[in-house]
Formats: C-alpha cells, structure tokens, sequence
C-alpha cells in the first residue's frame, strides 16, 4: 500500500472558479487527492467568481465536471458528499473595488492556518487582485500565490505581472505553475540521468547526436479560439511547456534536489540558448497552421473554420524550432522543439539519438541507437539497439527495443499532473514550479523570434490536418542528415 503524504489543513482560495481550467483539472484533482487521504476535512476550498451562484447551485453545478473529468472516484457517493461539503462559493468580481471583498474575508478567519490563493483567471488581472487582497488584509504570513501560465505574453508583460504580484509577495512565496512539470515523466527525466551514472556518462555531445522534443496534438483549437488565435503555439507551447523540459534534458546535475539547486541549473540552460537574430529565426524557425485534412478516418475542418470568426489568420498552430545549446557538453548538438495542432498522433515525447561509430564494422546497420521518453498519453521508456538478427546468416545487426511502461512497471496509479501541484503549494515546496527569472529568460529568447514573424519575414506555411506538419520540417532536420521519430519507424 502506497504512503499517504498527508498535508496539514488549509485554505485554498480559487479565482476565476467557473472557468474551463478549474472544472475541467483543479476541482477534479482535489477530489482525487481527498480520495486519496491526502487532506481531510478541515480543509476549506473556496471557489470565486463573478457568475451568479448561490453556494448550493455552485455545487450542483460542479458535480457534472466532477462526474466527467474524476468518473472512477466520483462514483464513490460517499466520498463525493464529503468532498463537495468543503467547496465554498463566493461571488465576487476582483476588477471592482467595491465588490464583495469582506465576503472573502469573513470566509479565512484563520489567519495561521497555511492559506494558497490560484489565480486561473487573465494574467493581467493578477497584479489587480494581488492589490486586492494586500486592501483587505487577506495576505497573511503563511500565505502563497500560485499563478497559471501564461506569464505575460511578452518580456515586457511577463515583467509587469511579476513586479505587480511581486509588490505583495517575496519571491519564495509565489509559485508559476507549469503543469508539464508535474507530469510523471517530466519528473523521471531527473531520476533516469542522475540515478543512472552509465546514462550521465552518455549524456553530452559525445555521445548524443541531437535531441527531439515533441508536443503533438490530434485536436483543434475549438473552444479555445478566442485565447489561442491571440497566444499561437509558440506562447502556448514552446516558451513554457517545452523550454521547461529542454531544461529538464540538458542541465548539468543540481547540488541538490532543492528548489533553488534545480531551478539555477535550468536558469543555466536557457542562459545559454544560443540567441534567435532574425537570419536565424529564418533557417531555424517553422511556422504553420493546419488546414482542412483527414484525422483517424475523419475529415476535419481547417484552423479558420475552428476559429468561427469568418476571417483568415495569421496565427501560428504549428512551430518547429532547430536550436543550440552554448555549453562544452552540448556545443555540437542540435536541439530540435516542434508542436503542433491536428497533429496525426497525440504524443509527447524526447527522443535522444546517440552519434554512430566513428568507424563501423557494422555496415548494414539500420540505426545508431536512441532512448525515447514518451511522456504523454502513456509513460514508457524504449532503448533501441543494435542486435544480430537471428534470422541472418552471418553477423548482420538489426534494431531491437527494450521498453519499459510505467503503466505496467508499477502498481500505483499516477497522479494527475495538477494533483501533485495543487498540493506542492499547500506543502511549501516549490522544486516543480518556474522562478521569475526562469520566466523572463524563456521570454528574452523567444521575443525576437516573434519580432521577425512581426515583421512578415517567416511565412505561415499550410499543413494539412492528419499529418506531421508542413513539409519543410523534414528539410530542417535532412540538413544534419537527421529524421523525425515517425520516419525513422517507416
């Protein structure tokens, strides 16, 4: 039986609760981790927003996401009673002043009880709610901020929403979430390399020849479009989600598994990116955006469709990006990030691809080796080797895979990566969340790249839905005499 890390009480304060992110993960990842006996019912989760619920409605209202998006517990009624009991509701609207501010108040009475204000609202609403809650003295000591992405849509914004939540908390206090780092195998990345000293060994430009990050998603943008036509992949995706785990792949060993410890050695890394100037961003840079196609035996429509406003864009819903690290122990290998919508597969996955012999005795080998980390939609990982194939006369070599999935490896259920989260705020520990200077630097490196798009100089290049994105992506990669995972399995 699995140890249960058992938290303290809390108060756990939700802005912007009728969104899509708290019904669809915040509540549901509550739920499974009240189920699970990490927090009883001492705790209070206080839901605000400005929709007109009395507390009972907000409650019904929640029990279809609940029902949706956590089925397997939601069908335990008893522990479904008990935690709907915890959910408070509040109506307030954090842009007016005047609105019902005391309410809140009168709900936190406690003011040494550990208190975690989530802000899943616009980010340029954080800085005003932060005031806020400084008027009407609801920041006590214990008190933490936790911020969902994005940070700004710029260096310039990203700067602004961290000195005007910063006006109100230390540093230490608040907490950028990304929720790629909660997943199980983001997390593992750190315990394959640094428990593994024979991979750490392996683990630089001598051996390794480049690096995919992949995020793919079959899914278009519906729902989404009035957000997504104003961020595009590159915000969505690549300044945060995938910086944070080409951070994950290329850091140097932490001192230490502390917070500080990691985040400087993932400061080091985006550091050392080599600097995106306008000619680079044209040799290195693809962007796309999906158009009409066929996916899993359906037609889907094109992005302008999805989008439902009657008018073309010029949004990004694909990026690939080819780009180096300036450090001795990964100066002579690319790094390759690419993501994309209506996507033929949904996977995210690292795909390390080790040098061939310098002088092969080998001649019919098919492939040099790589270790894929698949992260999403099932963790696994998969060492492909060179073996004799048996069926051969004489010593001819083939590939063959030894994997490994984390579904069947382990008996325990893995949690969610907003379960971790939610509760690594609520116990003090903010290893998996991003620091502000991680922020800023992730934004210094991807603004000029915006810039030259600014200016017209990378064309939107269409890609039909189904597939691997435009087709020019296989010329980034032909250039180093290298392939995409998906052609290296035809």
């Amino acid at each position: 039986m699995a140890l249960v890390n058992r938290t303290e009480p809390f108060d756990y304060v939700i802005f912007g609760a009728t969104g899509d992110l708290t019904r669809r993960k915040l509540l549901p990842a509550f739920l499974r981790r009240f189920h699970a006996g990490e927090f009883g019912q001492d705790t209070r989760l206080i839901c605000v927003a400005r929709s007109d619920y009395t507390p009972e409605a907000f409650r019904a209202y929640i029990l279809e996401y609940l029902h949706k998006f956590a089925p397997d517990v939601a069908a335990d009624q008893e522990v479904l009673r008990s935690f709907i009991d915890l959910l408070h509701y509040i109506q307030l609207d954090a842009t007016h002043p005047e609105s019902d501010w005391p309410s809140l108040r009168e709900a936190l009475p406690d003011p040494g009880r550990i208190r975690v204000f989530y802000l899943a609202t616009a980010p340029s609403l954080y800085g005003q709610i932060c005031a806020a809650l400084a008027t009407h003295d609801l920041i006590s000591p214990s008190a933490r901020m936790v911020l969902e992405k994005p940070i700004g849509t710029s260096l310039a914004t990203a700067r602004e929403v961290n000195s005007g939540v910063g006006r109100f908390f230390p540093e230490e206090s608040i907490y950028r979430i990304d929720h790629y780092l909660g997943k199980e195998g983001v997390q593992n990345i750190l315990a394959l390399r640094f428990a593994n000293p024979v991979l750490e060994r392996l683990w630089s430009t001598e051996a390794i020849e480049y690096v995919q990050i992949t995020a793919a998603e079959t899914v278009g943008i519906s729902g989404r479009g009035g957000y997504y036509d104003e961020a595009g992949a590159l915000r969505d995706m690549v300044q945060n989600h995938l910086l944070q785990v080409l951070c994950m792949v290329a850091m140097d060993a932490p001192a230490s598994l502390r917070a500080d410890d990691l985040r400087n050695e993932k400061l080091k890394v985006l550091n050392a990116l080599r600097p995106m100037t306008p000619d680079m961003v044209r040799q290195n840079v693809i962007r796309g955006q999906y158009t009409a196609g066929r996916l899993k035996g359906q037609d889907v429509a094109d992005y302008t469709h999805d989008l439902g406003t009657g008018r073309a864009s010029n949004t990004e819903s694909f990026v690939a990006i080819r780009t180096k690290i300036r450090t001795a122990r990964w100066g002579n290998t690319p790094f390759y990030l690419r993501t994309g919508k209506r996507l033929a597969t949904k996977t995210t996955e690292i795909v390390i691809q080790f040098r061939p012999q310098p002088w092969p005795i080998f001649t019919n080998m098919p492939s040099s080796g790589r270790l894929v980390i698949r992260i999403d939609p099932h963790g696994e990982l998969a060492l492909v080797l060179g073996v004799r194939d048996p069926g051969a006369g004489g010593l001819r070599v083939r590939n063959a895979t030894l994997s490994m999935s984390y579904e069947h490896g382990f008996s325990i259920s893995y949690q969610d990566s907003y379960e971790r989260l939610l509760l690594d705020a609520v116990r003090g520990d903010p290893a998996l969340f991003i620091r502000r200077d991680e922020v800023e630097a992730s934004w210094k490196w991807v603004e000029p790249i915006l810039e030259t798009w600014r200016q017209g100089l990378t064309p939107l290049e269409p890609y039909a839905a189904g597939g691997w994105g435009p087709p020019s992506t296989r010329a980034l990669l032909a250039r180093d005499g290298a392939l995409w995972h998906e052609d290296m399995l035809t």
